[in-house]
Protein backbone atom coordinates (compact mmCIF):
# COMPACT_ATOMS: atom_id res chain seq x y z
CA UNK A 1 0.00 0.00 0.00
CA UNK A 2 1.57 3.62 -0.67
CA UNK A 3 1.63 6.09 1.73
CA UNK A 4 -0.97 8.62 0.04
CA UNK A 5 -3.62 4.99 0.71
CA UNK A 6 -2.29 4.66 4.56
CA UNK A 7 -2.63 8.11 4.60
CA UNK A 8 -5.80 8.14 3.29
CA UNK A 9 -6.94 5.26 4.99
CA UNK A 10 -5.90 6.74 8.52
CA UNK A 11 -7.66 10.04 7.45
CA UNK A 12 -10.91 8.08 6.83
CA UNK A 13 -10.86 6.35 10.09
CA UNK A 14 -10.51 9.84 11.98
CA UNK A 15 -13.38 11.17 9.95
CA UNK A 16 -15.60 8.40 10.45
CA UNK A 17 -17.95 9.35 13.32
CA UNK A 18 -19.86 12.78 12.65
CA UNK A 19 -21.07 14.85 15.32
CA UNK A 20 -25.11 14.68 15.54
CA UNK A 21 -26.80 17.70 16.38
CA UNK A 22 -29.36 18.00 19.34
CA UNK A 23 -32.93 18.26 18.25
CA UNK A 24 -35.15 20.55 20.69
CA UNK A 25 -38.31 19.57 19.59
CA UNK A 26 -37.75 16.01 20.03
CA UNK A 27 -37.62 16.78 23.97
CA UNK A 28 -39.50 18.09 26.61
CA UNK A 29 -36.88 19.75 29.31
CA UNK A 30 -39.59 21.41 31.14
CA UNK A 31 -39.92 19.01 33.98
CA UNK A 32 -36.20 19.36 34.09
CA UNK A 33 -36.21 22.71 34.73
CA UNK A 34 -38.45 23.51 36.89
CA UNK A 35 -36.74 20.75 39.57
CA UNK A 36 -33.97 22.58 38.77
CA UNK A 37 -35.22 25.60 39.61
CA UNK A 38 -35.79 24.00 43.19
CA UNK A 39 -31.70 23.56 43.67
CA UNK A 40 -29.31 25.64 44.14
CA UNK A 41 -25.94 26.93 42.55
CA UNK A 42 -25.91 26.56 38.20
CA UNK A 43 -29.32 24.61 38.16
CA UNK A 44 -30.82 27.24 39.52
CA UNK A 45 -29.13 29.92 37.60
CA UNK A 46 -30.00 28.14 34.83
CA UNK A 47 -33.98 28.08 35.70
CA UNK A 48 -34.00 31.71 36.12
CA UNK A 49 -31.65 32.17 32.76
CA UNK A 50 -34.70 29.76 30.92
CA UNK A 51 -37.70 31.91 32.65
CA UNK A 52 -35.73 35.23 31.55
CA UNK A 53 -35.54 34.19 27.97
CA UNK A 54 -39.22 33.30 28.12
CA UNK A 55 -40.17 36.41 29.60
CA UNK A 56 -38.16 37.82 26.41
CA UNK A 57 -40.79 35.53 24.42
CA UNK A 58 -43.76 36.46 26.20
CA UNK A 59 -43.07 40.06 25.93
CA UNK A 60 -45.22 41.58 23.17
CA UNK A 61 -42.41 44.47 22.71
CA UNK A 62 -39.07 42.84 22.74
CA UNK A 63 -36.70 42.45 20.02
CA UNK A 64 -34.07 38.97 20.60
CA UNK A 65 -31.22 39.25 19.83
CA UNK A 66 -29.27 35.37 19.76
CA UNK A 67 -25.27 36.17 20.42
CA UNK A 68 -22.78 33.43 20.10
CA UNK A 69 -19.28 32.98 20.50
CA UNK A 70 -17.48 29.88 20.92
CA UNK A 71 -17.49 26.32 19.26
CA UNK A 72 -21.05 25.58 20.54
CA UNK A 73 -22.20 25.31 17.05
CA UNK A 74 -19.43 22.97 15.76
CA UNK A 75 -20.13 20.84 19.35
CA UNK A 76 -23.56 20.12 18.16
CA UNK A 77 -25.69 23.32 19.10
CA UNK A 78 -26.14 24.05 15.23
CA UNK A 79 -30.06 22.67 14.69
CA UNK A 80 -30.68 24.42 18.24
CA UNK A 81 -29.76 27.57 17.18
CA UNK A 82 -31.22 27.19 13.69
CA UNK A 83 -35.06 25.85 15.47
CA UNK A 84 -34.39 29.41 17.15
CA UNK A 85 -35.25 31.38 13.83
CA UNK A 86 -37.45 28.80 12.01
CA UNK A 87 -39.53 29.09 15.28
CA UNK A 88 -39.17 32.94 15.53
CA UNK A 89 -38.05 32.62 18.76
CA UNK A 90 -34.77 34.96 17.96
CA UNK A 91 -35.03 38.38 15.93
CA UNK A 92 -31.66 39.40 15.05
CA UNK A 93 -28.33 37.31 15.97
CA UNK A 94 -24.48 39.05 16.17
CA UNK A 95 -22.03 35.57 16.27
CA UNK A 96 -18.38 35.43 15.61
CA UNK A 97 -17.40 34.24 11.97
CA UNK A 98 -16.29 30.94 12.71
CA UNK A 99 -19.84 30.20 14.06
CA UNK A 100 -21.54 31.37 10.73
CA UNK A 101 -18.74 30.53 8.17
CA UNK A 102 -16.75 28.13 9.48
CA UNK A 103 -19.05 26.40 11.34
CA UNK A 104 -22.82 26.81 9.88
CA UNK A 105 -22.33 28.05 6.16
CA UNK A 106 -19.49 25.47 6.35
CA UNK A 107 -22.30 22.67 7.03
CA UNK A 108 -24.99 24.26 4.97
CA UNK A 109 -22.69 23.23 1.73
CA UNK A 110 -23.27 19.53 2.90
CA UNK A 111 -19.64 19.18 4.87
CA UNK A 112 -19.39 17.51 8.61
CA UNK A 113 -17.90 17.96 11.72
CA UNK A 114 -16.67 14.82 13.30
CA UNK A 115 -16.50 13.59 16.79
CA UNK A 116 -12.69 12.74 17.84
CA UNK A 117 -12.51 9.16 19.37
CA UNK A 118 -9.11 9.66 19.57
CA UNK A 119 -6.37 12.41 19.09
CA UNK A 120 -3.21 11.45 18.03
CA UNK A 121 -0.28 14.16 18.25
CA UNK A 122 -1.38 17.39 15.93
CA UNK A 123 1.33 17.43 13.83
CA UNK A 124 -0.28 14.10 12.13
CA UNK A 125 -3.41 15.29 12.00
CA UNK A 126 -1.78 18.64 10.41
CA UNK A 127 -0.09 15.85 7.95
CA UNK A 128 -3.70 14.25 6.99
CA UNK A 129 -5.04 18.04 6.83
CA UNK A 130 -7.50 17.24 9.57
CA UNK A 131 -8.34 20.60 11.92
CA UNK A 132 -9.22 20.42 15.49
CA UNK A 133 -11.54 22.14 17.77
CA UNK A 134 -10.97 20.31 21.22
CA UNK A 135 -12.19 16.87 20.80
CA UNK A 136 -14.20 17.72 17.56
CA UNK A 137 -12.18 16.97 13.66
CA UNK A 138 -13.11 19.19 10.33
CA UNK A 139 -11.76 18.24 7.20
CA UNK A 140 -9.25 20.84 6.02
CA UNK A 141 -9.99 20.17 2.43
CA UNK A 142 -13.77 20.88 3.07
CA UNK A 143 -12.73 24.08 4.77
CA UNK A 144 -10.97 25.28 1.80
CA UNK A 145 -14.03 24.89 -0.46
CA UNK A 146 -15.63 27.54 2.03
CA UNK A 147 -12.73 29.89 1.73
CA UNK A 148 -13.56 29.33 -2.51
CA UNK A 149 -17.25 29.53 -2.10
CA UNK A 150 -17.08 32.34 0.07
CA UNK A 151 -14.58 34.48 -2.73
CA UNK A 152 -17.12 32.86 -5.81
CA UNK A 153 -19.65 35.04 -3.83
CA UNK A 154 -17.63 37.94 -3.87
CA UNK A 155 -16.97 37.93 -6.81
CA UNK A 156 -20.62 37.90 -8.49
CA UNK A 157 -21.34 41.48 -6.14
CA UNK A 158 -20.84 44.76 -7.40
CA UNK A 159 -17.49 46.22 -6.38
CA UNK A 160 -18.52 48.16 -3.10
CA UNK A 161 -18.97 48.67 0.66
CA UNK A 162 -20.86 45.69 2.14
CA UNK A 163 -22.00 45.59 6.13
CA UNK A 164 -21.01 41.63 7.23
CA UNK A 165 -24.77 41.85 7.52
CA UNK A 166 -25.68 42.41 3.62
CA UNK A 167 -22.59 39.77 2.44
CA UNK A 168 -24.26 37.01 5.07
CA UNK A 169 -27.51 37.78 3.59
CA UNK A 170 -25.64 36.71 0.18
CA UNK A 171 -24.71 33.37 1.84
CA UNK A 172 -27.85 32.61 2.64
CA UNK A 173 -29.08 33.45 -1.00
CA UNK A 174 -26.78 31.40 -2.20
CA UNK A 175 -27.70 28.45 0.05
CA UNK A 176 -31.12 28.67 -0.57
CA UNK A 177 -30.09 28.15 -4.23
CA UNK A 178 -26.94 25.78 -4.15
CA UNK A 179 -26.94 24.41 -0.56
CA UNK A 180 -26.91 21.00 0.84
CA UNK A 181 -28.24 21.38 4.53
CA UNK A 182 -31.88 22.67 4.91
CA UNK A 183 -31.11 23.51 8.98
CA UNK A 184 -28.70 26.10 8.31
CA UNK A 185 -28.73 28.94 10.69
CA UNK A 186 -27.40 31.42 7.80
CA UNK A 187 -30.46 30.10 5.12
CA UNK A 188 -33.13 30.32 7.34
CA UNK A 189 -32.31 33.84 8.49
CA UNK A 190 -32.24 34.61 4.98
CA UNK A 191 -35.72 33.00 4.80
CA UNK A 192 -36.96 34.39 7.76
CA UNK A 193 -35.48 37.74 7.63
CA UNK A 194 -33.43 37.78 10.63
CA UNK A 195 -30.36 39.95 10.36
CA UNK A 196 -26.91 37.96 11.37
CA UNK A 197 -23.78 40.58 11.84
CA UNK A 198 -20.15 39.33 13.02
CA UNK A 199 -18.43 42.12 13.72
CA UNK A 200 -15.19 40.27 13.19
CA UNK A 201 -16.30 39.05 10.17
CA UNK A 202 -12.77 38.06 8.29
CA UNK A 203 -11.64 36.19 11.03
CA UNK A 204 -13.12 33.04 9.29
CA UNK A 205 -12.73 31.18 6.11
CA UNK A 206 -14.42 34.66 4.85
CA UNK A 207 -11.61 36.69 5.54
CA UNK A 208 -9.03 34.19 3.21
CA UNK A 209 -12.26 34.02 0.16
CA UNK A 210 -12.18 37.71 0.35
CA UNK A 211 -8.59 38.52 0.16
CA UNK A 212 -7.98 36.16 -2.89
CA UNK A 213 -11.10 38.20 -4.16
CA UNK A 214 -9.27 41.57 -3.43
CA UNK A 215 -6.06 40.36 -4.47
CA UNK A 216 -7.15 39.25 -7.74
CA UNK A 217 -8.92 42.16 -8.75
CA UNK A 218 -5.69 44.19 -7.43
CA UNK A 219 -3.86 42.34 -9.93
CA UNK A 220 -6.18 42.79 -12.55
CA UNK A 221 -6.61 46.22 -11.66
CA UNK A 222 -10.11 46.08 -11.50
CA UNK A 223 -12.29 47.31 -8.16
CA UNK A 224 -13.15 45.24 -5.49
CA UNK A 225 -16.04 44.72 -2.45
CA UNK A 226 -14.89 45.55 0.89
CA UNK A 227 -16.44 44.95 4.44
CA UNK A 228 -17.92 47.75 6.18
CA UNK A 229 -17.16 47.29 10.05
CA UNK A 230 -18.32 50.80 10.56
CA UNK A 231 -21.89 50.27 8.85
CA UNK A 232 -22.03 47.15 10.89
CA UNK A 233 -22.22 49.40 14.46
CA UNK A 234 -24.73 51.68 12.53
CA UNK A 235 -26.92 49.14 11.21
CA UNK A 236 -27.13 47.34 14.32
CA UNK A 237 -27.70 50.50 16.71
CA UNK A 238 -30.56 51.04 13.69
CA UNK A 239 -32.20 48.20 14.93
CA UNK A 240 -31.84 48.82 18.63
CA UNK A 241 -33.30 52.18 18.16
CA UNK A 242 -36.14 51.11 16.18
CA UNK A 243 -36.82 47.98 18.50
CA UNK A 244 -36.87 49.89 21.97
CA UNK A 245 -37.00 47.02 24.54
CA UNK A 246 -34.65 44.60 23.55
CA UNK A 247 -33.55 40.68 25.05
CA UNK A 248 -30.46 39.16 24.96
CA UNK A 249 -29.65 35.81 24.71
CA UNK A 250 -25.47 35.41 24.78
CA UNK A 251 -23.26 32.22 24.29
CA UNK A 252 -19.85 33.28 25.21
CA UNK A 253 -18.71 36.52 24.75
CA UNK A 254 -15.96 37.72 23.50
CA UNK A 255 -16.40 40.70 20.87
CA UNK A 256 -20.06 39.68 20.15
CA UNK A 257 -21.32 40.27 23.58
CA UNK A 258 -19.55 44.00 23.79
CA UNK A 259 -20.68 44.94 20.11
CA UNK A 260 -24.28 44.30 20.71
CA UNK A 261 -24.22 45.80 24.43
CA UNK A 262 -22.78 48.91 22.95
CA UNK A 263 -25.57 49.56 20.47
CA UNK A 264 -26.92 51.52 23.99
CA UNK A 265 -24.33 53.87 23.91
CA UNK A 266 -23.96 54.34 20.13
CA UNK A 267 -27.65 55.40 19.89
CA UNK A 268 -27.35 57.75 22.61
CA UNK A 269 -24.50 59.26 20.90
CA UNK A 270 -26.62 59.86 18.11
CA UNK A 271 -28.77 61.24 20.05
CA UNK A 272 -31.48 59.16 21.04
CA UNK A 273 -31.04 59.55 24.60
CA UNK A 274 -34.28 57.80 25.53
CA UNK A 275 -32.97 55.09 23.85
CA UNK A 276 -33.47 52.16 26.46
CA UNK A 277 -31.07 49.87 28.02
CA UNK A 278 -31.48 46.15 26.92
CA UNK A 279 -34.25 45.17 29.90
CA UNK A 280 -33.28 41.16 29.59
CA UNK A 281 -30.29 39.37 29.47
CA UNK A 282 -28.97 36.56 29.75
CA UNK A 283 -24.97 34.86 29.35
CA UNK A 284 -23.87 31.61 29.52
CA UNK A 285 -20.30 31.54 29.75
CA UNK A 286 -17.21 29.27 31.38
CA UNK A 287 -14.74 32.44 31.73
CA UNK A 288 -13.04 33.30 34.91
CA UNK A 289 -14.47 36.51 36.38
CA UNK A 290 -10.59 36.78 37.25
CA UNK A 291 -9.10 36.77 34.09
CA UNK A 292 -10.28 40.42 33.39
CA UNK A 293 -11.60 39.94 29.94
CA UNK A 294 -15.08 40.61 27.98
CA UNK A 295 -16.39 37.41 28.60
CA UNK A 296 -15.89 37.23 32.04
CA UNK A 297 -17.54 40.65 32.76
CA UNK A 298 -20.77 39.99 33.96
CA UNK A 299 -24.25 41.51 33.40
CA UNK A 300 -24.59 43.74 36.84
CA UNK A 301 -20.95 45.56 35.38
CA UNK A 302 -22.39 46.38 32.20
CA UNK A 303 -25.18 47.81 34.28
CA UNK A 304 -22.61 50.45 35.09
CA UNK A 305 -21.51 51.29 31.40
CA UNK A 306 -25.63 52.15 30.95
CA UNK A 307 -25.97 48.82 28.78
CA UNK A 308 -28.29 46.51 30.70
CA UNK A 309 -30.86 46.34 33.00
CA UNK A 310 -29.94 45.21 36.86
CA UNK A 311 -33.30 43.78 37.40
CA UNK A 312 -33.90 40.87 35.04
CA UNK A 313 -30.21 39.70 33.93
CA UNK A 314 -28.96 36.04 34.73
CA UNK A 315 -25.03 34.74 34.19
CA UNK A 316 -24.91 30.76 34.17
CA UNK A 317 -21.43 29.50 34.49
CA UNK A 318 -22.05 26.76 32.51
CA UNK A 319 -20.47 24.88 29.41
CA UNK A 320 -22.96 26.05 26.99
CA UNK A 321 -23.46 23.04 24.59
CA UNK A 322 -24.31 21.63 28.02
CA UNK A 323 -27.31 23.55 29.34
CA UNK A 324 -28.10 25.38 26.04
CA UNK A 325 -30.24 22.55 25.06
CA UNK A 326 -32.05 22.56 28.56
CA UNK A 327 -33.21 25.87 27.72
CA UNK A 328 -34.03 25.67 24.29
CA UNK A 329 -36.02 22.69 24.75
CA UNK A 330 -38.06 24.17 27.54
CA UNK A 331 -38.49 27.67 25.51
CA UNK A 332 -39.48 25.72 22.59
CA UNK A 333 -42.24 23.58 24.38
CA UNK A 334 -43.40 26.51 26.77
CA UNK A 335 -44.67 27.75 23.19
CA UNK A 336 -44.52 31.66 23.93
CA UNK A 337 -43.10 31.77 20.66
CA UNK A 338 -46.77 31.09 18.99
CA UNK A 339 -48.16 34.09 19.61
CA UNK A 340 -44.84 36.28 19.23
CA UNK A 341 -45.03 39.12 15.69
CA UNK A 342 -42.42 38.24 13.27
CA UNK A 343 -40.12 41.33 13.51
CA UNK A 344 -37.86 40.95 9.85
CA UNK A 345 -35.50 43.01 10.91
CA UNK A 346 -33.50 42.52 7.84
CA UNK A 347 -36.44 44.32 5.71
CA UNK A 348 -35.12 47.94 7.56
CA UNK A 349 -32.19 47.99 5.00
CA UNK A 350 -33.99 46.95 1.89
Amino acid sequence: MTDAAINDTRKAELLSTEVEHIDITKFDSRPLIDAMGKMSFTSRDLARATRIYNEMLGDKDCTVFLVIAGSTSAAGCMDLYAELVRNNMVDGIVATGATIVDMDFFEGLGHKHYQALEIPDDDTLRSLYIDRIYDTYIDEEDLQNVDHTIFEIAETLAPKAYSSRAFIREMGKYLVEHGKKENSLVKLAYEHDVPIFCPAFTDSSAGFGLVKHQVDAMKAGKPYLTIDSIADFRELTEIKIAAGTTGLLMIGGGVPKNFIQDTVVCAEILGHEDVAVHKYAVQITVADVRDGACSSSTLQEAASWGKVNTGIEQMVFAEAGSVMPLLASDAYHRGLWKDREKRRWAKLFG
